[in-house]
């Protein structure tokens, strides 16, 4: 009895002089910031490296390249009104030959190239996207984000110059300009998702595309306005959401010019719709795609 009394006290003092194991004090709330703030660092890291990426391989390291981006379209507008004007004494809108292409060309110039940059954007940055930290999302924003700001200088650069050498005789709005390039580059960013995916998928989409594309610049309104042209024609061309995009600017450079038929939901819509099916077949086919 002695014995078994003694044990039971020591027991009891071992259990008094062990403190049980206590779990570190952990702080869910601080590690969730740190966890949720590290890959939006990582992101905006990843887009800037690729935007320099791309700013070096395309354009160059001499500012020959972008040089160019602003020639081509000069020589678009350069050729349109050295045509038409030989055969016109004014042009469909205003007076100047010049203004009224250029403000029908620069947003075309705008949804066509952002479209033709986020289709190949995978493709283009291939390699770079083998590294986890570096999403295709990535890749996409990177090369969509330039191309709209290069464009956006490059129409600066241009209507700067013919509005201050020349007589337009143009009324500015500025809120409907810059409403017309924000659905070209949106526009440009969903089309380019979903010819993303088939581009990747399809070699010959490519091909496809661009040959389709060869009249889009005398349907969407550059050349010849939609309210010279009869129905039922004008009706089926008003499917075309460039239309819509390129007469919206032409309303923001001449005040008498009648855009109350422009749709804008319909640009918008269409970019968006373009865009979520584009988004959701990228993400489904990006390993496939990645391992061809």
């Amino acid at each position: 009895m002695t014995g078994t009394t003694d044990q039971n006290t020591g027991a009891r003092e071992a259990d008094t002089t062990i403190p049980p194991p206590q779990r570190p004090a952990h702080h869910h709330s601080d590690d969730l910031k740190e966890i949720g703030r590290l890959p939006s660092f990582a992101t905006l890291r990843a887009i800037i490296a690729l935007m320099l990426r791309e700013m070096t391989s395309t354009y160059g390291r001499s500012p020959g390249g972008y040089i160019w981006a602003v020639l081509e379209p000069v020589m678009l507008i350069g050729v349109m009104v050295a045509i038409f004007s030989t055969g016109l004494r004014t042009p469909p809108l205003g007076t100047n030959f010049a203004i009224y292409y250029a403000s029908g060309v620069m947003p075309y110039v705008m949804f066509m190239i952002t479209n033709t940059k986020v289709s190949q954007a995978i493709n283009y940055s291939k390699q770079l996207l083998e590294y986890p930290r570096v999403t295709f999302w990535d890749a996409i924003i990177a090369r969509w984000s330039l191309t709209v700001i290069i464009q956006l200088a490059v129409s600066y650069i241009i209507f700067s110059i013919i509005l201050l050498t020349m007589e337009t005789r143009t009324i500015l709005n500025l809120p409907l300009i810059a409403n017309a390039f924000l659905m070209a580059a949106l526009l440009g960013l969903g089309v380019g998702l979903l010819n993303c995916v088939l581009t990747s998928r399809y070699a010959l989409w490519h091909t496809i595309w661009s040959v389709t594309n060869r009249p889009m610049i005398i349907i969407s309104g550059v050349i010849i306005p939609i309210d010279r042209i009869p129905e039922p024609y004008r009706g089926w061309l008003e499917w075309n959401p460039v239309l819509h995009l390129v007469a919206q600017s032409r309303d923001g450079f001449y005040y008498s010019y009648d855009g109350a038929w422009i749709d804008q939901i319909y640009v918008y819509s269409f970019a968006i719709v373009c865009g979520f099916f584009g988004l959701m077949f990228v993400r489904r086919f990006f390993r496939n795609n990645m391992e061809r």
